[in-house]
């Protein structure tokens, strides 16, 4: 997102409250970790779709 002074600041992939952080704390993503993030990424979509009443339909 940025950085402020000698620390990196970070935000959920979704949105929400940025935090501040080492860049010594930081790797690169594995690819499990970036599988893992843009599936929970379309889960809470899809989610919100729902709640919103804009998805398929439920299967009794």
């Amino acid at each position: 997102m940025g950085a402020e002074g000698p620390y990196l600041q970070l935000r959920p992939l979704g949105g929400g409250r940025e935090w501040d952080v080492e860049p010594t704390h930081l790797h690169p993503l594995t690819g499990a970790e970036l599988l893992s993030a843009l599936v929970a990424e379309a889960n809470a979509r899809s989610r919100r779709r729902r709640s919103l009443g804009d998805g398929p339909p439920s299967v009794p």
